[in-house]
């Protein structure tokens, strides 16, 4: 397998193009259906693979930046993409960026950037891993008590975003692709926060934002996925110009993970038409499992086990993902077909 070896000048190191290919193809089909970046499986992936992690970081930001153009946009043809709210959180999410790449070159001086960096991404996967598949069985057993009771089923309503609407701090907003009014410190704020988070693991926020969206914000599902792939996009390409002064981004990886991932962006973006939202939060939430155990193997010295964990789970998921798709489409033309030959049968009855 050496033929596909190729010398990466900045990371200073030989990487397969192969696996490049199928880790940015892995991201962009579940980074469309998610609408995060997908950096919990690329970061930890190639630090797996070798990279130093202030590398992975830097590397990851700047692919994961292309590819979420791409997502962003057909996201924007369903509707999914609240511009204005996106907008609002960017100076919140630069400051955090600056925050977060100065403590990661702080932590890189005095050699603690992999422990330090590894031990909060299992913390933070772990937690918003639990909470959002309490929300999840929370929801489900609602419905099902719902049908027992014989009242209608009624979807979720966050009431922790309801109260911090009603929060009065001028200026207060009106998103009108969320249908939501709020205060403009409120996404401005979730954008501090998950820029600070993005800078420090090297990712785009989404894992943190696309929650934070639903639960704080009180975001439709689907409107939180295409919005956060909005800001993913400008977190991205900031993370890459901080990082890429800072001499710890490799474009030429960075780009061969970018033609993977443009396919699968196509088809994750896809899928969600036809996919309800609490089970988009329900896969949402095993995949952050997945990673978190596969960073703790590897901060417990289980390379192989890591290795295998996270490129298994990242495929079996696309899997998944592409399968709803197909399944979606083949229901949609069923159902075309059959309404094309009622109206058929009418007008020749007629």
């Amino acid at each position: 397998m050496d033929i596909f070896n190729v010398y990466l000048p900045v990371a200073g190191m030989e990487f397969n193009v192969l696996l490049l290919l199928l880790i940015g193809t892995t991201v962009g089909v579940c980074g469309g259906f998610f609408g995060i970046g997908g950096a919990w499986i690329v970061t930890p992936a190639l630090n797996i693979f070798g990279f130093p992690m202030p590398y992975a970081i830097g590397t990851d930001l700047a692919h994961m930046g292309g590819k979420s153009i791409v997502s962003t946009i057909r996201h924007g043809k369903f509707g999914n993409v609240d511009v204005r709210l996106a907008v609002s959180m960017i100076i919140g999410t630069t400051v955090g960026m600056e925050l977060g790449a100065s403590l990661v070159m702080y932590l890189e001086r005095i050699g603690l950037a992999e422990s330090v960096i590894r031990k909060i991404y299992v913390i933070f996967l772990f937690l918003i891993g639990s909470y959002v598949l309490y929300d999840y069985l929370s929801h489900v057993r609602r419905q099902r008590k719902a049908v027992k009771e014989g009242a209608p089923k009624a979807e979720y309503k966050h009431t922790l975003a309801q109260k911090l609407q009603r929060i009065n701090i001028p200026p207060m907003i009106h998103f009108k692709t969320s249908k939501i009014r709020c205060s403009l410190w409120l996404p401005v704020l979730v954008g501090l926060v998950t820029g600070v988070v993005a800078s420090v693991l090297g990712v785009g926020g989404g894992f943190i934002r696309m929650p934070a969206l639903i639960y704080l914000v009180g975001c439709p599902t689907l409107v939180a996925v295409g919005t956060d792939l909005f800001e993913v996009m400008i977190t991205g390409a900031y993370g890459a110009f901080t990082y890429g002064v800072k001499g710890r981004v490799d474009l030429l990886a960075a780009m061969y993970m970018l033609l993977g991932a443009a396919i699968g962006a196509q088809l994750g973006t896809v899928a969600v038409k036809y996919v309800r939202g609490y089970s988009i939060r329900l896969l949402f939430a095993v995949t952050i499992f997945i990673a978190c155990a596969s960073v703790l193997f590897k901060q417990m010295n289980l390379q192989l086990l890591s290795s295998i964990l996270i490129l298994t789970a990242g495929i079996v998921i696309s899997l998944v993902i592409i399968t709803l798709l197909i399944r979606g489409v083949m229901k949609e033309r069923r159902t075309a077909g059959a309404k094309s030959f009622v109206s058929t049968d009418r007008e020749v009855r007629k």
